[in-house]
């Protein structure tokens, strides 16, 4: 018996144009925190070059932006760190404790001594440097709106081998707002500056100011500058 085989026509599936919008990255809604309206349009304009990224709003306070955020509900605020008023680290244990449902991302000047980590300890889910390239700001909102942790290369390490060694600061034992006065006052500020800026009387910049002294054991400015340098909280150049 012979078998003959006969080859099967098959029909290719008809070619379908599916949109280009749909194959897109989900969107990274950002909010902007910072007090220089010059530094907030950088990154808006940087961020809104990106298809994945939209910037939702913008504040110049946190007093400003927390309502805001409630309202908006973006995926990642980029946070300063001194702002008038509320703190940077205050508005991230407000974020944080407050289950606004956003990720923080802190863009510092700073990046050593004691600040980066009391701001993840505090719950920010990333840590720039203003000093950084926008490839690591991209990266930070990107993680962050993914749920994963970035920090910027200096500043991991510094981390890093600052927790190896155990580490601790004087400025550990600060509150926030004891902490954020110290790197005003170790930067030159007066008081009635200080004052001004984080939107405070002068009696309450006073008061703070002879806790935080007494708490760091140092008796004037110029001491509690050595020692803000000596700990990375403040540039040695600008030490008297």
């Amino acid at each position: 018996m012979q078998f003959r085989f006969t080859a099967c026509k098959t029909t290719r599936p008809p070619f379908i144009s599916i949109p280009a919008a749909i194959y897109r990255a989900p969107l990274h809604r950002v909010f902007l925190l910072d007090d220089h309206a010059l530094v907030r349009t950088g990154m808006r304009m940087m961020l809104s070059a990106e298809t994945d990224i939209e910037v939702v709003g913008e504040a110049d306070s946190g007093e400003t932006a927390l309502p805001t955020i409630r309202k908006l509900k973006p995926d990642v605020l980029l946070c300063d760190l001194h702002l008038p008023g509320i703190s940077g680290l205050e508005v991230t244990e407000r974020i944080v404790k407050g289950d606004y449902g956003c990720k923080v991302v802190v863009v510092s000047v700073l990046e050593e001594g004691p600040m980066p980590r009391r701001l993840i300890e505090a719950g920010a889910a990333g840590y720039v440097g203003k000093a950084g390239d926008a490839g690591e700001l991209l990266r930070a909102v990107r993680d962050a709106a993914r749920g994963r942790r970035y920090l910027a290369n200096g500043i991991a390490q510094h981390l890093a081998l600052s927790g190896i060694a155990g580490d601790t600061t004087p400025f550990d034992a600060l509150s926030p707002r004891e902490l954020e006065i110290a790197m005003l006052l170790a930067q030159g500020m007066r008081q009635e500056q200080i004052a001004k800026r984080l939107s405070l009387s002068a009696k309450t910049v006073n008061t703070h100011k002879s806790r935080l002294f007494e708490k760091l054991g140092v008796h004037d400015n110029v001491a509690l500058a050595r020692l803000s340098s000596q700990y990375g909280l403040s540039d040695p150049a600008r030490v008297v």
